[in-house]
């Protein structure tokens, strides 16, 4: 079930348990779901996209992801690899083992070592940015997959890759 087709690998490395959401924003490019157990990361994650347009609800850990994923219905979800409770990998497979999330344009936001692109491929992962990232690539990757997410929604197609 490899995944290989259209993945991305762009260039960064990183814990409280808060639901934190952004402000609304009028006109929003799109909707991103970042997940990070590091506030700090998730802060600049946050900050840089809503500086691009993006509305940004942002979870702890993968199990934290889960359980709000449904009520946020985001666009696109950034995963890191390491987190308490729920890492990376198991977030993406359970994602894409759900009817509901299966499509959802998935980017891990990690270290990305070989093991960790062949895993995330694996799991189902859409995109790859590797820590320290440039915020103007963050801001490239995340944008790249919502309009693929949107083209694929007014073709009829599911928002995901395809599969297999």
């Amino acid at each position: 079930m490899g995944r290989s087709e259209g993945v991305e690998v762009a260039k960064t490395r990183t814990r409280e348990l808060r639901w934190t959401y952004s402000r609304v924003v009028p006109g929003a490019s799109g909707r991103v779901l970042v997940v990070d157990d590091n506030k700090v990361i998730r802060q600049l994650i946050k900050v840089n996209l809503e500086l691009e347009g993006f509305e940004v609800v942002t979870a702890n850990d993968g199990a934290e992801c889960l359980d709000i994923v449904h009520r946020v219905c985001p666009d696109v979800i950034t995963l890191d690899v390491v987190m308490p409770r729920l890492d990376g990998f198991g977030t993406a497979a359970q994602l894409r083992a759900d009817p509901r999330t299966r499509d959802l344009p998935l980017a891990i936001v990690s270290a990305c070592t070989q093991y960790e692109v062949e895993a995330g491929i694996e799991a189902g992962v859409d995109a790859f940015l590797a820590k320290p990232f440039e915020p103007a690539e963050l801001v490239r990757v995340v944008r790249r997959l919502v309009e693929r997410k949107d083209r694929r929604e007014r073709k009829g197609a599911p928002a995901g890759r395809g599969r297999g």
